[in-house]
């Protein structure tokens, strides 16, 4: 529900500095102190112009200061409003340690089954010429790697030339790649009304500005970004780019089906969109890929293959695929943020695609996986957490009286790191009562039980009978 605080009247006596300045500060004050609350209607620019005897345009400029500082959000004919994102940090870390003996289930970080790293630095150390990888090298990627990469995206349903890749330093780093070089401070990326907190913060700091499309999803959990509600968004503002997560959407764990991907796509082209495609949960499923979006689109489309979330958290290694049009100033804002990917990283990475370890160890962080997704359906019972049997995270929907930022304070005070939906959270409309629980970020499967005890019992009390003869509820 939308709360009218269209009577909105800051002070701005003996605030120093341009008055739009003032006013964006006082604005920001006001939200810090819950005056104007997350999903707060604010008054028109030409009404609060007159109430404050300042140009149109002093409050123009006021506003989009505060959207620039993700404080709130505004769309042509709607007008604007409180950001929800305001309730909750961004941030991917919990910004300062957590209490001993707390159960991480926060960060998604892949389940153990680490490579032979000893083994395979011997391998590389063998190598004749080794030392080249320690000199610079002016291209996106060395020919071998790129080729790798290219290898690596046909495991996602691409069919790129080694051409087609650029190297980057993680997947943050593609997006923050593709970002600097496809698009310029102001312009906006339709994403999903929850969508990954890391590209949130990103385009913060770059200048642009996310637009919320609402979607729908199945009982299942399946689903995504409505193509009627991107048209519509194209309609009503400059949309510049389409940003989605369809493998495994983040947060809510959630798969795009191929008609909904292919009718998005079609927007999109007709709609002139750069088309983002972050798939770095891809490969958390099993079975065939379905065809991405730069299938039905490839001419504007690049495509996230990360080896982060199967392969290795430090390996800090990912292929950008990208149209051959987008290739130029993809590659100089790659050159200019770290020049280049570490080359011995990216032959680490190259070898264990080509021998297989990347394969073999997929496998097996997709079978401890579903060991522990078996362990979550066990044990939190009537409480509905959607996901697929593999997933590294399951997406929580939280009993009436909930709130996700709730929830997620209370779950830290009795011992357990959780992630809020208000994390996640773009635009100004509810954010519905739910948290991500990260399933793969325990060490064991002992912590794990312990940290989704700790939650079953938060939310039903510590009789709860999780037995499935005795289940009141529908379980995912």
């Amino acid at each position: 529900m939308t709360i009218n605080t269209t009577s909105w009247l800051p002070r701005l006596d003996n605030r120093p500095g341009p008055k739009y300045l003032a006013l964006a500060l006082a604005l920001a004050e006001a939200v810090e102190a819950g005056e104007l609350p997350p999903g707060a209607r604010l008054p028109t620019h030409r009404d609060l112009a007159d109430a404050l005897r300042v140009t149109v345009g002093t409050v123009t400029r006021a506003y989009a200061e505060a959207q620039r500082r993700g404080l709130v959000t505004g769309t042509v004919g709607r007008g604007t409003f409180v950001a929800q994102a305001v309730a909750a940090d961004p941030s991917m870390s919990a910004g300062q340690p957590l209490a001993p003996g707390t159960v991480e289930l926060a960060l998604v970080t892949p389940p153990p089954a680490e490579p032979d790293l000893s083994e395979a630095l011997r391998r590389l150390a063998r190598q004749p010429g080794i030392d080249r990888l320690m000199r610079y090298h002016a291209l996106p990627g060395l020919p071998r790697h790129r080729a790798a990469g290219a290898a690596w995206a046909q495991r996602c349903g691409l069919s790129p030339r080694p051409e087609d890749v650029l190297v980057c330093t993680g997947a943050q780093h593609a997006l923050t790649v593709t970002l600097l070089g496809l698009l310029r401070p102001g312009q906006r990326i339709a994403c999903d009304t929850l969508t990954y907190p890391g590209l949130k913060t990103l385009a913060s700091q770059l200048g642009l500005i996310l637009t919320a499309v609402p979607g729908d999803t199945g009982e299942d959990g399946n689903g995504g970004m409505r193509p009627d509600a991107l048209d519509t968004a194209c309609r009503r503002d400059e949309i510049a780019a389409l940003y989605l997560m369809p493998g495994v959407h983040n947060p809510t764990a959630g798969h795009l089906p191929a008609e909904r991907r292919a009718a998005l796509a079609e927007v999109a082209r007709r709609r002139g969109l750069i088309i983002i495609e972050d798939d770095v949960y891809g490969l958390t499923r099993t079975g065939p890929p379905t065809p991405p979006l730069s299938a039905f689109a490839p001419e504007r489309t690049v495509f996230v293959a990360g080896l982060s979330k199967v392969l290795s958290a430090g390996l800090r290694i990912c292929f950008l695929v990208t149209p051959e049009g987008w290739r130029r100033p993809l590659s100089q804002a790659l050159f200019n943020t770290v020049w280049m990917a570490p080359p011995l990283m990216a032959e680490l990475a190259a070898m264990w695609i080509e021998d297989g370890t990347a394969d073999r160890i997929r496998a097996q962080r997709l079978a401890e996986s579903a060991r522990r997704n078996a362990l979550t359906r066990e044990l939190l019972g009537p409480l509905t957490a959607q996901g697929h049997d593999t997933a590294y995270f399951r997406w929580l929907r939280l009993p009436p009286g909930w709130t996700g930022a709730a929830f997620e304070a209370a779950a830290r005070e009795a011992g357990v790191n959780v992630f809020a939906a208000e994390k996640f959270a773009v635009g100004h409309d509810p954010v519905p009562p739910a948290a991500r629980i990260a399933l793969s970020a325990p060490e064991t499967a002992d912590d794990l039980a312990r940290g989704l005890t700790t939650i079953r019992n938060l939310l039903l009390g510590p009789s709860a009978d999780t037995r499935p003869d005795r289940q009141a509820m529908p379980v995912f």
